[in-house]
Formats: C-alpha cells, structure tokens, sequence
C-alpha cells in the first residue's frame, strides 16, 4: 500500500519551477447569497472591503455550487470534486470522511507553502486539526457566536469575543508572521449562517431599511409537484413563506463584520508589502432564499440556492475592473489555487483552474455543468434531485419522484416560475438536457 508520503506529491505535481510563487487567501462565507454585496448590486448592503476586492481584481457574474448545502459544498471547495465523489453528502457526521480527504491546502502544505485554517470546518462534531495544515484554529460543529469554545492547533480555549472578529483576527496574526516561504490561509467563517446574531456594534444597523421581495416571492407553485407534494401530513412548501424581514436584515449585519475582518487583512498584507503577491479570493458555501418560491434556507436548485458570490484580487493576473461572466463553479476553487501555485491540478479533481478566464475573460469556458442534492433524513421535504445548467436552460429531475422533473428557460423566465417540461415546443431543449445530464454523471463518477 503506498504511504501518504509516497502518494500525495504525486497528485499535484510542479509544472514549472517559479521564481516566487504567490500567496493564497481564500474567505468562505456560511449562506451568503449572490446579490448580498455593494458589489453584487445589494441596495443598501455595505461591504466597502469586499467591494475593493471587486474592483481592484474580477467580479464573476455567474458563479454556483454545485451542491447548495454546507458540509458538501465546503468537501467539493477542499477537493475540487462533486459530492457524489468525494462522498460528503449531507450535514451529518463526516468527521472521519473528512480526515481522508485531499484538499488543496494538503497539496500545497506537501510542496512547501506554509497552510492555516482559521474557522468552520463543518463535516462532524470533531473540530481536530486535518492533515496539511500548520495552523489550526476551529470548533465543534455550528459553533456560537457569543464567548465560543474553540479548538487551537488541537487545545481547546474558552474564547472571549464575538466569532467572526476571532476568525478575522486568527487569520490577520498568521498573515502578519515574517516567513520565508508562501502561505495559504483558509477563512471559512460561521456567519451568516443562522441563528443570525450579528455583533453588538451592529445590532441595530438596517433597522429603518425596507426589505424589498423579488416577484417569485409570490409564486403560486403551479406546476411544481416536488415543492406541493404531502411530506409528513404537510406541503413541503407554502406559498409566500420564507425568510422574515428581521433574518435578512441580521445576515445583512453579520456581513458587516465580515468584511471589517477582510478589510483588516488586507490591511495586514498591505503593511507587510505582500497584497500584490496574494491571490484573494471570496466567495460563499451557497445561496439563501429571500421568500423566493414560498422558501427560506438552501438545498433546492433554483437560482437563489444555487448561486454564490464570487470576487478575486491578484494584479498580476487579473486586470482591475475584470467583469467575468463565464459559468465559475466551487469544484473550480481547488485547482485555481493549485494553478496559481505552478502545480498542475491531479486528475481527480473534477473543476478547471479560473485563472484562464481571470487572465482574459473572453477565453472559451464551460458552456454547461451538473448540479445534485441528497436528501437527508432530518429534512425530508427536499428531495434528492440532479440539475443540469446551460446559459438559457436548467433541467431538474427528481429520480425518487414520478413526474415532478422541471424544466426553466432562464433567459425568458430568470425566476423560475413557468415550468416547462410538459411544454411540447422544448421537447428537444429536454431530450438534449437529460444526455448532457448523463454524460456529467458518467465523466464525473
């Protein structure tokens, strides 16, 4: 049997020696939704830290997960592979799964960069430090927001403060450390995931802004038997429920201390000449519903499940103001990261480096991609299901649920409301879909 020490570096092999390989900062932030940032269009949030990021690198319009639900979304970020691979499939008890993964911080630790992990693990109760980081600093599960218990390079510490400022300030201290080699620091932070506490300097910001809803807030759910049918002696949803003006206002709040964290970081690699020698990279572990479709949470394929935000700030590579509209993807994070390091990607992983469409955002991409979602057994009312995405389609199908497979035309429909598979006009659109649905499944098992 080969050893660790005989098989990781065979995985991420170099591809070029460089002379000075860059610094990797990756911020994942817990149920942020696409259109939550200044940058991303949000009427009222501030986020001037994220928004800088934005503006002095790339914004991708169009970024998703391709499982919208913690703990296999943060497997695929780590692993650059679907879930039904990396075998994260719900938000159960993956401690001992996510010991055995090969995560990109694991390659880079294996070629010399310096690794810390500062936050939310969320696979299991177990917050022990993983194999390939330096640095470790965690916590059991969800955590607290308020006074939390953490786990320190594996000595538990009653910590004073609130979450997020600990995170952020965990991270700032590991990047302001004089080294000799480059590091990659992971930023996976609680918020803001549910229950929404935001800190006590923001308790009261928003307060007197109205929380407006988008028009598929009151759809009807005609049409959607996977959203209607009886789970339990109930509809698995009802029309017009969702998220309460007050959650989204306090995700809101949670999100201003997360971007005073990003904002002293940057200041951090600013001081120590280094902000032009990192690659940044920002984005979220899924979607949240605002009421869209009767909702409130994640894990379903629409739009607002899906969808993540997405920024990145490297000069070297990126030019200031780049706007990238090509389909980016969070199996794609892993093999960015390896990329921007000069080691090239192992053939496991299931994303492509971003840095050629971050370089020039014209290059030729991905003009389709497979999105899937388990059920587990504490949230029956959302089936298993398997998506497949195209710029003007998405076909749904639910292979534990006779007829209530969807079918949405996105550039006539973007709120996912008229589903069309019964539609005799896209009968071809459908028929296309479900063979590009199994190629996926087949190049990706």
């Amino acid at each position: 049997m080969l050893t660790r020490r005989h098989f990781l570096p065979s995985l991420a092999a170099p591809v070029l020696a460089q002379a000075r390989r860059p610094n990797l900062l990756f911020f994942l932030v817990d149920d942020l939704r696409w259109d939550a940032l200044g940058c991303t269009g949000h009427p009222f949030a501030e986020t001037p830290n994220i928004d800088r990021l934005a503006r002095e690198g790339a914004k991708f319009t169009d970024a998703f997960v391709t499982t919208p639900l913690c703990s296999p979304s943060r497997g695929s970020f780590l692993t650059g592979q679907y879930v039904h691979k990396h075998g994260v499939t719900g938000n159960g008890d993956n401690a001992a799964r996510s010991h055995e993964l090969i995560t990109f911080p694991r390659l880079l630790h294996d070629a010399g960069y310096e690794t810390g992990y500062f936050g939310k693990w969320h696979m299991g109760m177990d917050d022990s430090p993983r194999p390939g980081f330096d640095r470790w600093v965690s916590f059991r599960g969800q955590g607290r927001f308020d006074d939390p218990p953490m786990n320190i390079d594996g000595r538990r510490v009653d910590e004073k403060g609130y979450m997020t400022d600990l995170i952020s300030g965990y991270a700032r201290d590991f990047i302001a450390r004089k080294r000799d080699k480059p590091f990659c620091a992971y930023v996976a932070h609680k918020a803001v995931h549910g229950p929404f506490t935001p800190a006590a300097r923001h308790k009261a910001l928003y307060s007197d802004r109205p929380i407006v809803r988008a028009a598929n807030a009151k759809d009807p759910l005609r049409n959607k038997p996977a959203l209607i049918r009886d789970v339990n002696g109930q509809p698995a949803v009802t029309p017009g429920g969702g998220s309460a003006d007050e959650l989204i206002r306090n995700q809101l709040r949670c999100l201003k201390s997360i971007d005073e964290g990003v904002g002293e970081i940057v200041k951090t690699l600013e001081s120590n000449g280094q902000l032009d020698e990192t690659l940044i990279l920002f984005t979220s572990d899924n979607g949240y519903f605002w009421g869209e479709h009767g909702l409130g949470d994640k894990r379903w394929a629409f739009e607002e499940s899906l969808r993540i935000p997405m920024v990145a700030r490297y000069p070297k590579a990126i030019r200031a103001g780049s706007v990238i509209a090509g389909d980016a993807l969070n199996i794609d994070v892993a093999p960015t990261m390896l990329d921007a390091a000069g080691l090239r990607p192992p053939a496991q992983m299931h994303g492509r480096s971003l840095l050629p469409i971050l370089r020039n955002p014209r290059t030729k991409w991905r003009t389709s991609f497979l999105a899937e979602y388990f059920v587990e057994k504490n949230f029956p009312k959302t089936p298993t299901w398997q998506a497949v995405r195209t710029t003007q389609w998405k076909y749904v199908h639910y292979p534990e649920l006779e007829g209530a497979d969807e079918l949405y035309d996105l550039h006539l429909d973007r709120g996912e409301m008229t589903n069309r598979i019964g539609d005799g006009s896209a009968k071809g659109v459908l028929q296309k879909l479900r063979k590009e649905m199994a190629a996926q499944l087949r190049a990706t098992a």
